[in-house]
Formats: C-alpha cells, structure tokens, sequence
C-alpha cells in the first residue's frame, strides 16, 4: 500500500490485516517503487497523489505495470472526476477508488481483484481431504467447514499453496504478517497449535507436519 498521509495507512493497514493479509506499507513513489522490486506483492493499493517523482502515484502505476503486467492494483484519489479516472485506468489501474469510501466497499474490491489475479484460475486449493477456497475464505475438511481467523487463513492457505516442500517459520511470517512485524518470535508455532485444534478432528491424521529446525508442510513432500 502507497498511501502519504500516515493516519490514513495505519487505519488502512490495521483492517487489511485484521482482514488477514498481510500489509506491506510506503508513503511516497520512490519508496513504493523499491518495495516493488525487491518484494512480491499479491495487490497494489496506490494513491493518486504522492510525494516524489512528478506524475505522482500516476507514474509510479505507469512505472509499476511495465515491471509487471498481472499485479492488480487499485488506485486511490480524493480527486474525483472522469479525467482522472480515465487516465489512471490508462496508466495501468484495474480499479479505481475515490475518497472518501467505505472500508467495507475497499475490501470488498481487493477481494475482487485478488479473484481476477492470475493465481486465482483456479481458486480451490485441495490437499490431502481438505479443501481451500480463497475467494470465498472458506476451509473444508470431510464435509466440515472449519472456523478461521484471517491470520490461521493466511498461513493455513500459504502452507497448501507450498505443498509438497518445507516451509519455514520465516517465509510464514512474510507472507502471513507485514514487512514492520516485530512481534514474539514463537508466534508462527503458535499459529500452527490454533490449526491444528481447527482442522484436525479426533481420529484424523494431522495435516500439518513439523519438521524440526526446518518449518513446516502440508501434503507428500516432493
């Protein structure tokens, strides 16, 4: 998220997160433009106007979609005339949002973008008798709908998105938790206590393995 005005990213970031993702947040294009190479992003939530390069967040979108075409991004104004959205549309914008709006209408965007997104041909991840469906952030194991916070979403649907390998504490927190995360360090293991709870049943094997000093897995390793 590309968003200068410090309050509204932090109230931005905290219901994204609260939503379950995870929230990389800078407040001006170069520093925007930085984090778009160096990291991989799901989603780009950009504002219009922004300090730095000239153009502002027009150009850092220009700029971002010939690095990458298949990034969604959503575009950010409290300039709200059809010029302005024509030509952010043209830079690169798949939608386009004017403030002030609604939270509940922004996530339900990102949640439509994150659906046309290239990893979203085929949203129903199915590992080993249970079954993910991103779009509908709904988890099924022997006909029974597992209740899920956003965070157990996000690692559960990393873990099955990685199945067959090993995945790390470290690489869990990336995905799962923003850049600036500095909680305490047994969360991960934590948050894999609250699945298991969740997704196995008396008499099931557990889905989730540990490999000790290693991480984690889901499914035959390959």
């Amino acid at each position: 998220m590309v968003e200068d005005d410090v309050r509204i990213a932090d109230v931005l970031r905290r219901a994204l997160g609260e939503a379950g993702y995870a929230v990389d947040v800078t407040h001006s294009t170069t520093a925007a433009l930085e984090a778009f190479a160096l990291e991989t992003h799901d989603l780009v939530i950009l504002d219009l106007l922004l300090p730095g390069l000239r153009g502002g967040g027009m150009e850092v979108c220009r700029l971002m979609r010939v690095e990458s075409s298949d990034v969604p991004i959503l575009m950010l104004t409290a300039v709200d005339s059809p010029r302005n959205r024509v030509l952010g549309l043209d830079a690169g914008a798949d939608d386009y949002l004017t403030k002030p709006f609604h939270l509940q209408e922004l996530l339900a965007r990102v949640r439509a973008l994150l659906r046309r997104a290239p990893r979203a041909d085929h949203p129903i991840v199915s590992v080993d008798g249970v079954s993910l469906n991103p779009a509908t952030r709904v988890a099924i194991r022997a006909e029974r709908t597992i209740p899920l916070t956003g965070k157990e979403f996000a690692v559960l649907e990393y873990l099955m998105r990685n199945a067959g390998t090993i995945v790390s504490a470290s690489d869990l927190i990336d995905h799962a938790w923003d850049g600036n995360y500095d909680g305490y360090s047994n969360v991960v293991q934590t948050y894999i206590r609250y699945l298991r709870q969740k997704v196995n049943e008396p008499g099931e094997s557990d889905f989730i393995r540990t490999h000790r000093g290693m991480g984690y897995s889901v499914g035959q390793l390959t």
